[in-house]
């Protein structure tokens, strides 16, 4: 394959040496794709949208973390109120108060006072792997937001490498249609001369003209396609328009293309592929997290509180603010496990559900990979077929030159007519605009091979 890639490179030297085209527009600055993909990459709204979800990501990890440091609960509660209360046992629901002691023969209204201060402070001492699959999860989903990020940012310089090399095409398409343009003003001069001299039929001259007012319309929308490019540019960089102009120079860009495309690596590291694969390793570790948070909690508790009243150990009712100190002190620490039985059940289904996820994103990976090698493929097929197409540009230039001359020649000695000189004029012209297709499409199909061989990154830098 390597030395596939020299053999265009002869004939495109070839070419810069038989034909240069001289651009007839204002040359604000001449951009290399390097700067232009770097303003985009420093201006995207999209790439810092990505960057803002990476450092939520980080935030959620560091949340992950916080949920595994000690509890510690403190509070204190002053409350006055009736003390009247039955032996037996219910389920509280929440909202039906305590009353403790208050068993009294019938209900006393007097009120009393109470105060209650407590620390209630807990640690899971074991979360049998729970924990550190919490982390790994939260690791594996700042993965996939700096891919999607890597991702997104490829896709940006791919599609900003394609408008660079298609505005360097117009570029070179508007120095065409001037010297078309120029060309048809140098046969009217001709031909109108000849009428004038009463050679040629006036008719001539005025299909002539007609010619030439036709070069100036074609000239006119080779310049409107341009501006649209620049202003696709302009919206992914932020660049102004009127500033942008492409690097033109033909040599500097074959070289530096030529040095890398030789010995290209495959498809199997691409930012456009990572993404899809990391994805796949966040739903294998969301179901590492979903098996161990069914597993057995082991925590350590512990609590102290104190606690006052206004009615004493023997029922007594004294003042109110007797209540509102503390004449009790408690504390208790214990180790805690608990299990959920119908984790089973739970733990099941959201596996049933998280296992379809990995096969789609499995699925996903494959597409991918697949899409990008027959962008490979593609590019090719298209490299092949130019380098044929490069090959015969030189002849097809130079023979179309000497025919123009020879036909301009014919003419003035009357020999031949005008619609002989204008094909004539129109096969250079086609010439013209072959050779900066091809050479467009040569260039395309090696940013799209580089795209999908996942060295988009050294083609751009090698054109800097």
């Amino acid at each position: 394959m390597k030395g596939f890639w020299k053999k265009p490179l002869i004939f495109l030297f070839s070419l810069t040496c038989f034909f240069k085209v001289n651009a007839q527009v204002q040359h604000s600055h001449n951009f290399s794709l390097y700067d232009l993909v770097q303003h985009a990459v420093k201006y995207s709204p999209v790439l810092k949208s990505k960057q803002a979800s990476i450092n939520a990501s980080m935030a959620d990890k560091q949340s992950v973390k916080d949920e595994f440091i000690p509890t510690a609960v403190i509070g204190d509660e002053v409350i006055v109120g009736t003390d009247n209360s039955l032996p037996g046992a219910y389920l509280s629901r929440g909202i039906i108060p305590s009353a403790s002691a208050g068993i009294h023969p019938s209900n006393n209204w007097q009120p009393a006072t109470g105060n209650f201060a407590v620390l209630s402070s807990e640690y899971e001492i074991a979360s049998f792997g729970y924990k550190d699959a919490r982390l790994k999860n939260a690791q594996a989903a700042i993965s996939v937001s700096e891919d999607d990020k890597r991702r997104e940012e490829y896709l940006l310089k791919w599609r900003l490498s394609k408008l660079y090399f298609t505005l360097r095409k117009q570029q070179l398409q508007v120095a065409i249609e001037a010297q078309n343009v120029n060309r048809y003003e140098e046969l009217f001069k001709i031909i109108r001369g000849i009428a004038l001299s009463g050679l040629k039929a006036g008719a001539d001259s005025s299909q002539a003209l007609a010619e030439l007012s036709r070069t100036k319309i074609d000239y006119n929308n080779a310049v409107k396609e341009t501006q649209l490019v620049k202003q696709e540019i302009a919206y992914l960089t932020g660049v102004s328009v009127d500033s942008i102009e492409a690097d033109t120079t033909e040599t500097a860009h074959q070289i530096a293309v030529m040095k890398i495309m030789g010995n290209l690596s495959d498809t199997a590291k691409n930012p456009l592929l990572d993404y899809f694969k990391t994805k796949q390793l966040l739903y294998q570790s969301n179901a590492d997290v979903i098996s161990k948070s069914y597993r057995p909690h082991l925590t350590l508790n512990g609590t102290v509180w104190a606690r006052g009243s206004s009615i004493d150990y023997n029922s007594s009712y004294k003042s109110l603010a007797d209540g509102l100190g503390y004449q009790r002190y408690n504390y208790l620490a214990g180790i805690s496990l608990f299990y959920n039985l119908a984790g089973l059940v739970q733990k099941r289904d959201k596996l049933a559900s998280n296992k379809q996820k990995i096969i789609a994103a499995q699925f996903d990976v494959q597409h991918q990979q697949q899409t990008l090698d027959n962008v490979n493929k593609q590019a090719d097929r298209i490299l092949d077929m130019a380098a044929a197409d490069l090959k015969e540009i030189p002849v097809q230039l130079r023979a179309a030159t000497d025919a123009l001359n020879q036909k301009t020649a014919q003419y003035k000695a009357g020999i031949i007519n005008l619609v002989d000189l204008t094909n004539a004029n129109y096969v250079l012209y086609r010439a013209q605009t072959d050779y900066a297709q091809v050479l467009n499409d040569w260039f395309l199909a090696n940013v799209d091979k580089s795209a999908a061989t996942g060295t988009l990154d050294l083609f751009i830098q090698s054109l800097n």
